[in-house]
């Protein structure tokens, strides 16, 4: 079944994020961990990224993707993702106003029903360990399937899982972000 994408506000000149190595800059300081000490992780974060991260080249439109990217990394609070996906959702073209209100986006008029399924698919996956999410798990999904095709839904999963390991790696790590003096 062949779906119009989902229509996201952009803005006409996403704003840039600062260079990482001039002051003011954000800079990151691993307080527990380097996972890149071990292989096994470095390759299991190194292709996801590479296949679903922020800078891969998917069918799901790009922004659509980076909202999802973003609200998984607030509900898992994990603030190197945060500070890095607000970014990249501002360079992606995503009006600040969605990205400021994402949330609580059913409280928005800024999403159609595809990206209003997507998101909410988005946190059925990322919280599928709370009894009360996962009974409406098989609802969330039947709503995400009302608007994209199984290869698109295939790389919805791709992201959300994706960024969901990534969170877990840094927040392992203590990643944490601070400023360049």
């Amino acid at each position: 079944m062949e779906q119009d994408p989902p229509q996201i506000p952009e803005v006409s000149e996403p704003a840039a994020s600062p260079p990482r190595t001039t002051p003011g800059a954000t800079r990151y300081r691993l307080r527990r961990v380097d996972t890149a000490g071990n292989d096994a992780l470095t390759h299991l974060g190194r292709h996801g990224a590479d296949t679903f991260g922020y800078t891969a080249v998917l069918t799901v439109e790009p922004r659509l993707a980076q909202l999802l990217r973003l609200r998984v990394a607030q509900i898992n609070h994990c603030a190197y993702c945060l500070e890095l996906h607000h970014a990249a959702a501002r360079a992606a073209g995503i009006a600040d106003p969605v990205i400021d209100t994402l949330s609580a986006w059913w409280e928005t008029d800024f999403h159609d029903p595809a990206t209003r399924a997507a998101l909410a698919y988005t946190e059925a996956l990322t919280l599928l360990a709370d009894p009360q999410v996962s009974r409406s798990f098989e609802a969330r999904h039947r709503d995400l399937a009302a608007h994209f095709d199984e290869s698109a839904i295939l790389e919805i999963v791709g992201v959300v899982v994706n960024m969901n390991v990534w969170t877990r790696l840094k927040l392992a790590e203590g990643a944490a972000p601070g400023f360049i003096e």
